[in-house]
């Protein structure tokens, strides 16, 4: 019966993975140089609501990006980028953008690139993602996200934003997760959404060459890192299950965190839902 109930809730996931996916063409934007760049609305909401297309974007790295890319970026109207790497991180590629572009950089919990040594040390961990998504995170959330909402609260009706990191995969999937999760997109949506990054970053030959780095750096095999770093609900599940324990609902870290109270979630719903 055990064995019954994981096959069957295995099942369950991948369909609601390849629903997302088979969903997602209203939102994955073609770029040649970013593999998982996408409009972060077309979901539903508990009310029955559906957030608005062409407003809010995420992708992964940009620095790489094209000149048939960058009008891309200017026909999208993205105005503003807000990047979750860090200093140094952010240095050694720094985005390609259309001239004018407002660029904010958050590092919070991610200020110094790991060493060969650290990232041995993490592989050896089974839990370390969990930990980033959790306690090991808990303390830069506030302060990586908070610029984030500000600027999505002041963004004018003929602008677009984009926000991102290196993989667009974790810290901006907690990013995404919480834009959605204060709009009302249900659990199970934000999770389908997260997890989707697997699919589309598989596409990308430079995760193939950092698993064959990680390998030889933790002495593991491909495969060993590939699931390691394979995305899963319980991840993101542990995101909110860790705010909700510190601050009681996702509402309250929104308002001791980063000042957004009742008033200002309004007026997220207001602009980012109809």
């Amino acid at each position: 019966m055990k064995k019954l109930t994981l096959l069957l809730g295995v099942v369950s996931m991948g369909i609601a993975v390849n629903g997302q996916i088979s969903d997602s063409l209203q939102r994955v934007v073609k770029m040649e140089g970013a593999y998982n760049f996408r409009d972060t609305g077309g979901y539903k909401t508990a009310d029955g609501k559906k957030v608005v297309l062409g407003k809010v974007y995420r992708s992964d790295a940009i620095d790489k990006l094209s000149d048939k890319d960058l009008k891309t970026f200017k026909d999208k109207k993205i105005s503003k980028v807000v990047d979750f790497r860090g200093v140094e991180e952010a240095k050694k590629g720094q985005d390609r953008l259309p001239q004018n572009t407002d660029y904010l950089l958050c590092p919070a919990g991610s200020n110094n690139l790991p060493t060969a040594q650290d990232m041995a040390k993490m592989f050896k961990d089974k839990n370390f993602l969990f930990d980033m998504y959790g306690e090991g995170g808990l303390p830069y959330f506030g302060e990586r996200y908070r610029s984030l909402f500000v600027k999505l609260l002041t963004l004018e009706p003929n602008e677009a934003l984009l926000f991102h990191c290196t993989g667009g995969r974790d810290r901006t999937g907690m990013a995404s997760a919480l834009f959605l999760k204060i709009l009302g997109v249900p659990q199970d949506i934000i999770e389908s959404d997260y997890v989707a990054s697997n699919y589309y970053l598989a596409k990308n030959p430079t995760m193939k060459n950092m698993y064959t780095g990680l390998s030889k750096m933790a002495g593991m095999t491909e495969n060993e890192i590939k699931q390691q770093m394979e995305l899963r609900p319980e991840l993101i599940r542990n995101f909110f299950n860790v705010i909700n324990t510190k601050y009681g609902s996702v509402e309250n870290f929104f308002q001791v965190e980063m000042g957004i109270g009742p008033n200002e979630v309004a007026i997220l719903k207001q602009k980012y839902t109809k």
